[in-house]
């Protein structure tokens, strides 16, 4: 009886491969304006990259309200630097906005990590 129980959850365990990297966390953020409306934003995300099929694929600027405000495209996989960071320039962010929200994003759980909110110095 008891293999019988153990077993379909073993099989679950050992073919669920790329589900074990977990999600994409932003560890650090740093934001600096680099025109009149525009910010060079700095993010650093850490995620247990297993390759092409299971890696962090991207990082958002979120605005108060939920919106994308400019999304930076992860090409490859980072799995022998981790964490890491990457560099988007020219992110127009609207006068009115004074918060982002920084959040990164992985090709099999999407969205979900730690994300990161910071005040923007104007």
């Amino acid at each position: 009886m008891f293999n019988r129980l153990i077993a379909p959850g073993l099989a679950l365990a050992i073919f669920t491969g790329p589900a074990w990297a977990g999600n994409a966390d932003v560890v650090d953020v740093m934001a600096k304006r680099d025109g009149a409306d525009t910010w060079r934003i700095d993010v650093t995300v850490k995620h247990a990259d297993e390759g092409w099929d299971h890696f962090a694929d991207r990082w958002d600027v979120v605005g108060p309200e939920g919106n994308i405000i400019a999304t930076r495209v992860l090409a490859h996989p980072h799995v022998n630097e981790q964490p890491f960071t990457r560099s988007l320039n020219k992110v127009k962010i609207p006068k009115g906005i004074g918060k982002i929200t920084l959040r990164a994003h992985d090709k099999v759980h999407g969205n979900g990590g730690a994300e990161m909110t910071i005040e923007l110095e104007r």
